[in-house]
C-alpha cells in the first residue's frame, strides 16, 4: 500500500463523508420532519437495543456495531467501491441530520458532548475503513486489467485493518460506554 494511495483515499473517503455530512444538515435545516424521521429511526433501532444495558454490555454493543460498519466499508471495495460509497454518504447524511434536530432542540454542547468524546477515534475509523475499501476497489480494477495483485493487497490492507482501525474501533468503544455519557450528563 502506498503512502500516496492511502492518502489520496483518505482525502476521499473525508469528502465523501463530511460532504454527505453537511447535506445532512442543510436538507434537514430546510425540512426538519426528515431530521426527525432519522432521529426516530435510530432511537428505534440502535438506542432501543442499549438503553439501560450496562456499561460493559454497552461496550461490546458499541464495538461489534462499529466493527461491522467498518468491515463492510474496507470489504464494500469487493464491489468496486459502490457499498462502501452507499455506507459512507448514508451515514454522513444520517449524522448530519440527527445532529442538526439535536442542535436546534438542545444546542451545540450536548453534540459537542455526545460526539467528540469517542468520534475522535470513531470518525478516523470510518474514514479510514472507507479508504481501505476505495483502496481494495482499485486493486480489483489493476487486477483486471493485468497491473496488481488484489489478494496481496487486501492482506497488507487487512493488515492495515487489524493494526490500525481495530484499537481505535476498540478505544471508540471503551469510551463511548465509560466516558461519553458521563459528560453527557455533566452537559444535560
Amino acid at each position: 500500500m502506498s503512502e500516496k494511495g492511502l492518502h489520496e483515499s483518505i482525502i476521499v473517503s473525508s469528502a465523501i463523508f463530511f460532504a454527505t455530512l453537511i447535506l445532512g444538515i442543510v436538507v434537514t435545516m430546510k425540512d426538519p420532519s426528515i431530521g426527525q424521521g432519522f432521529l426516530t429511526l435510530f432511537k428505534d433501532t440502535v438506542m432501543e437495543g442499549i438503553t439501560g444495558d450496562p456499561p460493559i454490555v454497552l461496550f461490546v454493543k458499541v464495538f461489534l456495531n462499529n466493527l461491522q460498519a467498518c468491515l463492510l466499508l474496507f470489504l464494500g471495495g469487493a464491489s468496486l467501491g459502490a457499498v462502501t460509497l452507499f455506507i459512507l454518504s448514508t451515514n454522513g447524511i444520517i449524522i448530519g441530520s440527527i445532529v442538526e434536530v439535536v442542535r436546534e432542540k438542545q444546542g451545540v454542547e450536548l453534540i459537542l458532548a455526545a460526539i467528540i468524546p469517542h468520534g475522535v477515534f470513531e470518525i478516523p475509523s470510518f474514514i479510514l475503513s472507507g479508504a481501505l475499501g476505495f483502496l481494495l476497489a482499485k486493486a480489483l480494477h489493476d487486477e483486471w486489467h493485468g497491473t496488481g495483485d488484489a489478494a496481496a493487497s487486501a492482506a497488507r490492507y487487512g493488515r492495515f485493518f487489524v493494526i490500525v482501525i481495530l484499537p481505535l474501533i476498540l478505544l471508540a468503544a471503551v469510551v463511548e460506554a465509560f466516558i461519553t455519557p458521563q459528560i453527557i450528563n455533566l452537559v444535560h
